[in-house]
């Protein structure tokens, strides 16, 4: 490796997250720079960027504007405690937020990922039962297959086995709802499927076997990304609205991935126009450069909490890092970026064409199944019998090789490029993923 870009002379001390760590170490793959739409490798190679890092480089990389608000701060005020304090800049940033989120969501709680926001959306949403007087709305109801960060409460409301099964009985008082993925009746759809709205009156099975008066929360991601891109089909998320509402649960999306303009609207609920009670975000919230999180919640939820002596904190939850003013400036200048650039909206524009280019790979070898919405795809690959997962994982190696950084969960490609993506980077990403799948990988 002497001869490479930055090239660290020893790997074995990083246990890395989410990876196949003796594989990895034996050919590393390492982005040792970045520019809007391309990686640079530490052999000198250019990576166009497929999923926008983790789901999160909205705005593409290295911004100017980002950068620079991030240095002018932390020259001016690197740190100021959250606790019974606070800096300008943290309440600024609500205030932006607060406007460009859907109608009645007025208040926002900071924390520094999305793990911390489903934590912290699942700690509300338990607290204001009892404030209310309902303490007896204890139990919380996910999805199969969701994906909800890697926290305790985020992995028990969650449905991905293998980020389960090691790590014993979890929170007590879970349950979860099917999961809407319909192989042979929404093959090859492009947007909501026609078929399994109805998936969503399981939910009301599940509250008559726990009581309504026991279950506290559900929570959802409008569009489940982390486990392979599932598009809500028709009717369902308005559904699950219907039936909370009904029996007084609270509504919560997971928006750590739609959040932002990954559909073409700000948020995925002003997209499927469905009103939730909480709303979880990250990732795109600050362009994925500093960590930092942020939950919507509305003034009925605010407000529930705010009685008693004005000397007494309300609600005893938060982080050191909660409204970071590093976080906090990254966070002021992502929006101004997105503002200036109509990103938030942009993804509506160029949908049509990211779906031609997504669904002409319907004719590849092994491809079973093509989804998307907004500027969010999934390649489903048949797997290899008895090695799960190894085809999709084929494919990203070929594709890291030909230039060219895509996500795989299982045996489905995901693809989520910056907003800033133009058409010609389309057609290059699509291209040279046609490529390695009809090499029968």
């Amino acid at each position: 490796m002497s001869n490479r870009l930055n090239a660290p002379n020893d790997l074995r001390a990083f246990w890395m997250p989410f990876t196949a760590n003796r594989q990895f170490k034996k050919e590393p793959r390492l982005f040792v720079g970045a520019k809007d739409m391309y990686y640079t490798t530490h052999d000198g190679r250019q990576v166009l960027d497929g999923t926008a890092g983790l789901w999160c480089v909205n705005a593409g990389h290295c911004r100017p504007k980002i950068t620079e608000a991030i240095r002018e701060q932390a020259g001016e005020l690197d740190y100021a405690p959250a606790f019974q304090l606070g800096h300008p800049k943290a309440f600024e940033l609500a205030n932006r937020l607060v406007d460009i989120a859907p109608e009645g969501m007025n208040h926002v709680l900071y924390t520094n990922s999305g793990s911390e926001s489903v934590e912290t959306a699942l700690k509300v949403a338990l607290a204001y039962h009892r404030v209310k007087g309902n303490g007896s709305r204890f139990r919380l109801i996910g999805r199969e297959r969701g994906y909800h960060g890697v926290n305790f409460g985020g992995i028990s409301v969650g449905g991905i086995v293998a980020n389960r099964k090691m790590f014993g009985t979890l929170l007590t008082g879970v349950d979860h709802m099917p999961h809407t993925h319909q192989p042979g009746k929404n093959n090859f759809t492009r947007g909501e499927p026609e078929h399994g709205g109805d998936i969503a009156t399981e939910l009301e099975r599940i509250v008559t076997l726990h009581d309504a008066s026991t279950v506290a929360a559900v929570i959802v991601e409008p569009v489940a990304g982390s486990t392979g891109v599932l598009i809500p089909p028709k009717g369902y998320l308005q559904k699950l609205r219907e039936i909370c509402t009904k029996h007084g649960i609270l509504l919560i999306f997971d928006e750590v991935i739609t959040g932002f303009g990954r559909l073409g609207a700000p948020f995925a609920a002003q997209y499927y126009d469905v009103k939730p009670d909480m709303i979880t975000t990250a990732k795109g919230l600050t362009n994925g450069v500093i960590p930092m999180g942020a939950v919507f919640v509305t003034s009925e939820i605010h407000d529930a909490f705010m009685n008693g002596p004005e000397h007494m904190i309300e609600f005893f939850h938060g982080y050191t890092y909660s409204g970071n003013p590093i976080a906090s400036a990254a966070a002021l200048a992502t929006l101004d970026t997105y503002r200036e650039e109509g990103l938030l909206t942009r993804a509506a524009e160029l949908s049509d064409y990211w779906a031609d280019a997504l669904h002409s790979l319907k004719d590849c070898p092994n491809v079973i199944d093509i989804r998307n919405t907004g500027l969010i795809g999934a390649i489903e690959l048949d797997p290899i019998g008895g090695e799960p997962t190894k085809r999709a994982f084929t494919a990203f190696l070929k594709a890291y090789e030909s230039g060219l950084l895509i996500r795989t969960t299982g045996d489905i490609i995901a693809l989520s490029p910056p907003l800033i993506i133009e058409k010609h980077h389309i057609d290059e990403l699509f291209g040279k993923l046609r490529t390695i799948l009809q090499n029968n990988i």
